[in-house]
């Protein structure tokens, strides 16, 4: 039983919920995440909703604001089937990064479910969104809800003048491109007409102060031939175009001669909604389980406190086991590696190396072993790495141990696998290397970019893949695409496949083929 004075010491008893609650949980967990962690979150707007929204917000990608196409409707009918008959359940929670952040509640949730999803969400995403730089870099989190706004009202005015079908046509091409339309990494400023003139009034006086009359008097080289004429004009035309592009959607935004205006603004719109989610792409691991260790050791420091009672506790825990639940490699539920539970594990590694290390912890991690700062070390970590580096720098030997990782070689003409590394120090650095190149991102996605086009020619786009490790792309998928490039383009278009090692051609596939 539990005494009168400790059920009045309680944030909520009961399973029930109501907003002063929500509201008085809420201001104890971020006076907790801020004080205890030194949390910095964006201001917070906690809204419920509904399965049936929840389920909406599946369709549109998770965004509140959305223009209308078929694939929303489609993916929105798949997720409702799965769940009436019981295939999936839906997420407690949904969470925007946007500033206010937008955090949105299942009603269905308990009092003590809806504590632990405002701790995770409200409070650990958000944290994550505002600091870690990817997001800092690549995304606006003040501007995107209405940047949505304008999207939503411009393609449904678009609609209403050219037809749904034309919209339709130009969103389906955009929508298959938006894996190749997004920038890796950022682009100089570009210059000012003052700062051009600027630079080559320096570069003018440069080649008057090194000019020599004596170095005309010399014999040319027999090493170095003279350029071709056709070599000078390729150069120039890709120097002007600035290719090779990687980002295929800006390339056509830029450059197609058959889109109108408003076509190219659709293409605009896909792209920087591609952009804005590249960061969560690279960023899983690190998002899941700085969100999973904010929720676990804000609700733990409750229950300590007497903040919450035993019942919700245990409530909390069996939802958190579930969240953080790894099914082995032979179990029927496996489908790879839990992100919430890798994360949660490494930032609870890093907390006990920091506090209580043990020798091999301070061979391999000196410079925080011990330090007992472990809260610094994780904001530290949760600001300045992706799921690639943070698994690469802070993936320890006995987490490797823990989670039971090896190596396996896998080679094209081997009829058999090989433990390539096992659980000695040669084999963690191997699969710590292994498992945090799985995570990059720009390894595992192709590498396909827009080699030359002459504008002034046949405008025929040729566009180059590098392959790696002889992993071709898959063929009616690659047909596909290429249709719809040669859509948005409007001209002939090619993709040649050039092995990355050693520079040869494997295959080249034109539209015309198709």
């Amino acid at each position: 039983m539990v005494s009168q004075a400790r059920k009045s010491e309680l944030l909520f008893s009961g399973s029930d919920w109501n907003f002063a609650k929500l509201s008085r949980v809420y201001d104890e967990i971020e006076a907790l995440g801020t004080e205890e962690l030194g949390l910095d979150i964006y201001p917070v707007q906690m809204e419920v909703i509904s399965s049936e929204q929840m389920l909406d917000a599946y369709s549109s990608v998770g965004m509140p604001l959305m223009y209308r196409h078929w694939s929303f409707g489609k993916r929105f009918l798949y997720d409702e089937f799965l769940y009436r008959k019981g295939a999936r359940g839906l997420a407690y929670e949904l969470v925007i990064n946007s500033n206010p952040c937008i955090v949105y509640l299942m009603e269905e949730n308990t009092m003590a479910l809806q504590a632990l999803v405002t701790a995770h969400a409200a409070l650990g995403h958000n944290h994550f969104f505002k600091n870690n730089h990817l997001f800092r870099q690549w995304t606006d989190a003040g501007g995107i809800l209405s940047y949505l706004d304008f999207a939503k009202g411009y393609i449904a005015r678009c609609e209403e003048r050219h037809g749904l079908a034309a919209v339709e046509a130009i969103l389906d091409s955009a929508h298959a491109l938006m894996e190749q339309g997004v920038f890796r990494y950022h682009r100089p400023p570009k210059l000012s007409s003052e700062q051009q003139r600027e630079g080559l009034r320096e570069r003018l006086e440069y080649e008057e102060r090194s000019f020599n009359d004596l170095w005309r008097t010399l014999p040319p080289s027999q090493g170095k031939s003279k350029p071709e004429a056709g070599d000078e004009i390729l150069a120039e035309r890709k120097k002007s175009l600035k290719l090779p592009e990687e980002n295929l959607l800006y390339f056509l935004e830029k450059n197609s001669l058959v889109l109108e205006p408003w076509q190219r603004e659709i293409v605009r719109i896909v792209r920087v909604i591609a952009q804005y989610f590249y960061p969560q792409r690279q960023t899983q691991v690190m998002n899941e389980g700085c969100a999973t260790f904010v929720h676990y050791t804000i609700m733990n420091t409750l229950f300590d406190r007497g903040r919450i009672g035993e019942g919700a506790m245990l409530e909390i825990l069996r939802n958190h086991s579930n969240v953080v639940f790894q099914p082995s490699y032979d179990d029927p539920r496996y489908s790879g590696i839990n992100p919430y539970a890798l994360g949660l594990d490494m930032m609870q590694d890093i907390q006990r190396i920091s506090t209580a290390p043990t020798a091999e912890d301070r061979d391999w991690f000196p410079d925080i072993a011990g330090r007992g700062d472990w809260r610094d070390t994780l904001l530290d970590a949760w600001a300045n790495h992706r799921d690639e580096s943070f698994i690469r720098q802070y993936l320890s030997p006995a987490l490797i141990r823990k989670w039971r990782l090896f190596a396996l070689a896998d080679g094209a003409d081997e009829p058999h696998y090989e433990v390539a590394s096992i659980h000695n120090e040669r084999g963690y650095a191997r699969i710590r290397s292994a498992l945090a190149q799985s995570y990059d991102i720009g390894a595992s996605r192709p590498d396909i970019q827009v080699v030359d086009v002459d504008l002034l020619g046949d405008r025929h786009l040729r566009l180059q893949h590098k392959v790696k490790d002889g992993v071709m792309l898959e063929g009616q998928s690659r047909d596909a695409t290429l249709r719809h490039i040669r859509n948005l383009w409007g001209y002939e278009v090619s993709l040649a496949a050039i092995d990355a090692g050693t520079g040869a051609t494997l295959s080249e596939r034109w539209t015309k083929e198709l």
